[in-house]
């Protein structure tokens, strides 16, 4: 079915612009003024006689009537108005489409000016995250609304991603787990054992992992890889075994949200089920005799590569810590869905991160380990490694989750690493940077854009690889 034509302030702007009454017009297009008027509240549809009759009388073509500039301010102020629902607008939903549509229809100049404020407000939000990146700042202290997921985040950040109450914890009930033949098998047992949890795996259901509490079943995906459902019944015995601990971090922590919490608890959970898969001390010592070899280490421990890349960027116990390792998920899209950092290496806490990351050359080539030499801005030089990892759906019609890794070690470390073989490590490096719009590098020719906090300088008859240069000065500020 056609979409009805709404012209109301298309045709109200143009009969104010020639000074004509709602009578004249209407005389003109051969309409009655109450169905004029009709027209221009939007109360009533163009037909297709009454389009050729506007398009004569005030001399314009039809195209000027068309909705597809209507459609694209439609779908802007959906992106601006759900960019800001929520911890911004102090509203839960955005609006929905039909009122959003009433808007593009009826006031279109307003919803024009809102899109203006919002491009604005993007403006100097961003100027304050750069500030935010480049003082590298805790946000629960700036009166700026965090998500629960950063919350989190800078939880586990400023704890070193170490918390010692769960890992050595931990490390005591891995030690009464029977390590010979499969551990999926020794945790299965264990949950039985220590909690009466019986275990069940059934082919092709949507979660992962689904605990029924009062029947104290525990369900799996049998289509999941084995180290995805040694994982989950990790957590849950972690979850039902450090319940208390789990929660005396959660009280200390004083998140500020329940749902910064709710986040935590699995967060705390994951941590303890992968302290358990990989306990501290023997996994340190396994790490050393293999030279942190990653494959060697998921298949001697039964884990995944992401669990051991994960594992070892948190060996950071005091008396017994391990090479102090920076480790980072990133999708498809470019967006960083894990990071944790014992080293000086800095994650973009928003936008992208720097394009000359080999980090984004993983997806290239999956199942390659890709090195790196790189160099931050301030001098630092770090060996990096990184591997696309594919999760499988378990069937045709979803999508696999794809994501690439990376782990890496300042160059001071990388004797230590199998992966700094053949490296020249004095050599030159890739220069890298956290993100464009703090970087200050000038001779970047994969910059995407300038620095936030420079002025641009764009010459008129020169052309390089990248369209503009930028001053020393600082960009113009808005003054209150």
């Amino acid at each position: 079915m056609a979409e009805k034509l709404f012209l109301g302030a298309k045709l109200r702007k143009l009969r104010e612009a020639r000074g004509w009454t709602l009578e004249a017009c209407a005389e003109r297009l051969g309409l009655s003024p109450s169905y004029l008027s009709q027209l221009e509240t939007n109360q009533r549809p163009a037909t297709a006689r009454v389009l050729i009759a506007l398009t004569r009388a005030f001399h314009v073509d039809a195209s000027l009537f068309d909705l597809e500039g209507d459609a694209r301010l439609l779908a802007d102020l959906r992106e601006a108005t759900t960019d800001i629902a929520g911890p911004v607008s102090g509203e839960a939903e955005p609006p929905t489409a039909a009122e959003l549509k009433q808007a593009v229809v009826n006031t279109p100049r307003l919803a024009r000016q809102f899109l203006a404020l919002h491009q604005t407000f993007r403006r100097l939000d961003e100027r304050v995250k750069a500030l935010d990146d480049t003082l590298g700042r805790d946000e629960r202290g700036a009166g700026v609304a965090v998500l629960p997921f950063e919350e989190v985040r800078d939880f586990f950040h400023y704890r070193d991603n170490y918390i010692d109450s769960l890992d050595t914890a931990a490390e005591r009930l891995a030690a009464g787990l029977p390590r010979e033949g499969q551990i999926e098998r020794s945790l299965e047992a264990a949950l039985g054992d220590i909690h009466g949890v019986r275990v069940v795996t059934v082919g092709g259901q949507e979660a992962l992992r689904r605990y029924d509490p009062v029947n104290r079943v525990l369900t799996l995906d049998a289509w999941r890889p084995g180290a995805t459902r040694t994982f989950q019944m990790a957590h849950q015995l972690a979850l039902l075994s450090f319940r208390g601990q789990i929660e005396a971090e959660l009280d200390q922590a004083a998140f500020r949200t329940d749902a910064a919490r709710d986040v935590a608890r699995i967060g705390l959970a994951n941590y303890a089920a992968g302290a358990t898969l990989l306990p501290y001390k023997t996994f340190l010592e396994a790490a050393r005799e293999e030279r942190h070899d990653i494959d060697r280490l998921r298949t001697r421990f039964q884990v995944s590569f992401e669990q051991v890349c994960h594992r070892l960027s948190n060996l950071q116990r005091p008396g017994w810590r391990g090479v102090p390792f920076y480790f980072a998920r990133v999708d498809m899209a470019g967006n960083i869905t894990k990071r944790h950092s014992a080293t000086r290496f800095q994650f973009a806490r928003f936008g992208g991160a720097c394009p000359l990351w080999n980090v984004h050359e993983a997806f290239a080539a999956p199942d390659r380990i890709d090195v790196q030499l790189a160099e931050m801005p301030d001098g630092s030089r770090y060996v990096s490694i990184a591997k696309s990892v594919s999760k499988p759906s378990g069937s045709y019609l979803a999508n696999d989750r794809r994501y690439a890794l990376s782990l890496g070690c300042e160059v001071e470390h990388a004797p230590s690493l199998i992966y700094s073989a053949g490296l020249d490590l004095n050599g030159p490096a890739t220069k890298i940077g956290v993100s464009c719009r703090i970087c200050e590098r000038t001779d970047c020719t994969q910059r995407a854009f300038p620095p936030i906090d420079r002025t641009l300088e764009v010459p008129e008859n020169e052309r390089g690889v990248v369209p503009y240069r930028f001053g020393s000065a600082p960009a113009q500020r808005f003054d209150r």
